[in-house]
């Protein structure tokens, strides 16, 4: 059993990480509904609501991230660093790279920003969220109360 992780990047002992991370899930779960909204209706504005979303997504989540590998590798967790932590924190890596690159096929004109490539990159990304938040999830209430770290 090892120490639970005391998160070193806090505003008045809330994790900073966990105060960012809400604005990119509902970003990039808001970008596929918009996705969605405009397969299904062809209007042009809601690629450019996709767009914004997913720009904003990306840029929370690149701060979330800083402070989330800050808590990760700098806080106290005794001396091992849980399996799922690391899980975690490629998974959202992973999730990160999709989103970003999701960002640069939204760029393009047209139906072809949306359908098929960027509705499909948004559902994997929206999977990913799911994945990831889970094993987050995990890592910050059910392991912190339990003790166990793995």
């Amino acid at each position: 059993m090892s120490a639970p992780i005391v998160p070193k990047a806090t505003l008045h002992g809330v994790p900073i990480h966990a105060m960012l991370v809400p604005f990119p899930i509902v970003c990039f779960v808001a970008a596929l509904l918009t996705d969605i909204a405009y397969a299904n209706s062809a209007n042009i504005q809601w690629t450019n609501f996709s767009q914004w979303l997913l720009a904003f997504g990306t840029l929370f989540a690149g701060i979330a991230a800083v402070f989330g590998m800050i808590d990760f590798f700098f806080g106290t967790r005794g001396r091992d660093r849980p399996t799922i932590g690391w899980i975690h924190m490629i998974a959202n890596l992973v999730l990160f790279v999709v989103a970003l690159f999701n960002n640069f096929v939204h760029a393009r004109d047209g139906w072809t920003s949306v359908v098929p490539t960027g509705l499909t990159l948004s559902i994997i990304t929206v999977l990913l969220l799911l994945v990831s938040g889970h094993l987050g999830g995990r890592l910050a209430y059910q392991h912190v109360a339990t003790g166990d770290r793995r």
